[in-house]
């Protein structure tokens, strides 16, 4: 044995002694997500870099995997290590399990069915990448493993922006590794609707493109299923004025009428083809949220009208081979229930009381609720509130099938916030397996579009707690997080800086407005008056800065932290063994938000100028701040570029923006900066002005 191995097998034999996986003391044994057990007893004298001899007239066909990282070789030959899989139905383990046993020569590996192969491959997959990176051979351990929840999966939202065609088969490669089994993809005008060519975008993927990342990411065990928006969130659809008939309110492309037949024609077209694209799901999630109909002032309860809609698109569903998935929020709303689910501070009794006060509402339409619908719980901040427990149980309690949905990307600008929503997530997840439920979404909403490599986080995160529950604590998942998105040598704490950036994001986002109102620039009047911040006084020194007090203190010290979280990127890259690009996407949200502590700064420079030298200087940084943001946002859209298509088509539509979708605002990449160009509009004009000159010969004299 090597000086190498040798001192590996010792902090092995000493992580034994010191701790057990019921610990949650897992030393460098950081799988993700976790086996449900496991026990490490040593180091094989399998290397990391020696072929594994299999005979294929005894074995299954191998599943896919990464045969640069792992190389099989086919063989009766007994004198190299070997590798012995099996598939056997009867294993007393659950659907999608294995048993992985490394020995000192060799490893066998039993699985209940050929996900439950492929998954102790993704295993596999991981022990060698990490003997690779740290040049030992592979740790002597067995290894059972099954999924606390059997469906583990993610949203992919296309509806502002499509990403370039290799990232999402590397993606799709990247989530199988995590053991995420299935999509729900937001089409929306991403397709190119054979059957209503109209509603396609330019850009557009053909139903043959889809189907062959369909077909990739089967072999994955990824099945991708559509979610084509029906009722309401229709604006991609009833913006076109040849829909405009369709729409419940004439002056609105928000919402169908659902009394309309035509309604049906055209969801059903929509519906055929995305089946088409996405022939592996086993849902079609058909939507229905955030929206309120009158059937174009039918005077028939909202809530009816909501259900006579479901109905119908339910049917079609299941009459071609699809369970429908549905959002469950307007009964819950229209039936007056709804709120209780997102205050955690409401006792038993409490939300109790506001179901026995209004439960009838529900229980008047009981006999439209569609039964071979699943009714998704969306919750993203208080999974765990009673309210939101006892709307899943009425569901349950009357037949119903019901689906929870947590998120990862909410309306968060620029990256996720609150830890990637991790909290939530475990939350969500401990209540979905505590409740026996068939599995848990991962929403990633794309309303104001941060870059996907941000949510990985997240993602990586609920494939934890989907499929191994609560079982190490936040710190440890994070150190997992780290080491496997980025080597063994990212895993301490020392390389942490995600969550300062959050705090520096979150102060970016309004820095440079007078309230919060990023969101709402494109549509406002007056937005360099009513929503920038204002300018010093020329003729009050002084005045803007104290006035600005409290927002230049957090300016200050949002540029430290900035400053400081660039070294530990810098860091972060030189010590990083993979990606790499990852941490670029970071390192240009970092100088972004570096970017408004600096403005501010230079404002407060100005305003407290004392003499003519002092006052020229503070008014060419400014000047300079502006070339200073140009070549910023060419830096940041050449990063976020290597992957993502940053502008839509020349003849896109955009659609009213009833929910004010920062990356529904423009066709180029200008809603992402809308707020800095406002500002250096504004600025112009003000350092234009005559004051400004009267200031400096004032200072002259």
């Amino acid at each position: 044995m090597n000086k190498t191995n040798c001192i590996y097998l010792l902090t092995i034999v000493a992580l034994m002694f010191s701790c057990t996986p019921k610990e949650n003391k897992l030393g460098d044994f950081k799988i993700l997500p976790l086996p449900h057990e496991f026990d490490i007893q040593g180091v094989s004298s399998i290397s990391f870099d020696t072929p594994l001899n299999y005979e294929a007239s005894i074995s299954p066909a191998p599943p896919v995997f990464n045969k640069e990282l792992i190389v099989l070789k086919e063989t009766k030959d007994n004198s190299l290590p070997q590798i012995k899989f099996s598939i056997d139905e009867s294993l007393g383990i659950k659907p999608q399990g294995y048993t992985l046993n490394i020995s000192d020569n060799e490893i066998i590996i039993n699985s209940k069915d050929e996900a439950g192969l492929f998954y102790a491959f993704k295993t596999l997959e991981q022990l060698f990448t990490d003997a690779r990176d740290q040049k030992v051979n592979l740790p002597l351990c067995k290894v059972t493993d099954y999924p606390a929840l059997a469906y583990r999966s993610i949203q992919l939202d296309v509806k502002h922006h499509l990403e370039k065609s290799d990232y999402y088969y590397q993606l799709m490669d990247k989530l199988a590794s995590y053991k995420v089994n299935g999509i729900i993809i937001e089409i929306e005008d991403k397709l190119k609707y054979k059957r209503q060519p109209m509603v396609a975008s330019a850009d557009a993927w053909s139903i043959e493109d889809w189907r062959k990342l369909s077909d990739y990411a089967k072999e994955r065990h990824i099945e991708i299923s559509p979610l084509v928006q029906g009722l309401g969130h229709a604006s991609f659809i009833l913006k076109h004025e040849e829909y405009k008939n369709l729409r419940d309110n004439l002056e609105s492309d928000w919402a169908f009428n659902p009394l309309d037949p035509k309604t049906y024609e055209v969801q059903f077209d929509l519906y055929l083809d995305a089946m088409e694209a996405f022939p592996h799901g086993k849902y079609l999630h058909v939507g229905g949220d955030e929206v309120h109909t009158t059937g174009r002032g039918s005077k028939e309860p909202a809530l009816k009208l909501q259900l006579t809609w479901l109905n119908k698109v339910a049917k079609f569903a299941e009459e071609h081979g699809r369970t429908p998935i549905f959002w469950d929020d307007m009964p819950l709303r229209q039936a007056d229930v709804y709120s209780p689910m997102f205050n955690k501070d409401l006792t038993q009794e409490e939300v109790d009381k506001v179901w026995e006060e209004n439960e009838h509402k529900l229980l008047q339409f009981l006999d439209l609720f569609p039964k071979n619908c699943i009714y998704m719980r969306w919750n993203y901040k208080s999974p765990q509130a009673l309210g939101n427990i006892k709307a899943m149980q009425w569901f349950s309690s009357h037949d119903l099938q019901v689906m929870g949905a947590t998120a990862g990307q909410t309306r968060w600008v620029l990256m996720p916030q609150e830890d990637s929503n991790i909290e939530n997530i475990r939350s969500f997840a401990e209540s979905s397996i505590k409740s026996g439920l068939p599995g848990l979404l991962l929403t990633l909403w794309d309303d104001d579009s941060p870059h996907f490599e941000l949510y990985m986080r997240g993602i990586l995160a609920f494939s934890e707690y989907a499929w191994s529950g609560d079982k190490q604590s936040k710190d440890a998942l994070k150190s997992a997080i780290r080491h496997r998105q980025y080597g063994y040598t990212m895993a301490g704490e020392e390389n942490t800086f995600i969550t300062e950036l959050e705090q520096a994001v979150a102060f970016w986002k309004n820095a440079l407005l007078q309230g919060n109102q990023r969101n709402y620039l494109p549509s406002m009047k007056n937005a360099l008056e009513k929503a920038v911040i204002d300018f010093p006084d020329p003729n009050n020194k002084g005045a803007w800065s104290t006035k600005y007090a409290e927002r230049l203190q957090q300016a200050s010290e949002i540029k430290q932290t900035t400053d400081s979280i660039a070294k530990k990127i810098e860091a972060s890259k030189a010590k990083a063994l993979r990606n790499i690009y990852t941490l670029e996407v970071y390192e240009q949200v970092n100088k972004l938000a570096q970017f408004s502590p600096q403005i501010l700064l230079a404002l407060q420079a100005y305003d407290n100028a004392g003499n003519q030298e002092q006052l020229a200087l503070a008014a060419t940084n400014l000047k300079e701040l502006q070339k200073t943001f140009t070549s910023l946002r060419g830096e940041l859209e050449e990063v976020y570029g290597k992957t993502r298509i940053l502008s839509k088509p020349d003849n896109y539509i955009l659609d009213q923006d009833h929910h004010a979708h920062l990356a529904n605002q423009s066709l180029n990449f200008d809603w992402q900066f809308k707020a800095e160009i406002l500002f250096f509009e504004k600025l112009n004009q003000e350092m234009n002005k005559e004051i400004f000159m009267e200031r400096a010969d004032a200072l002259k004299k």
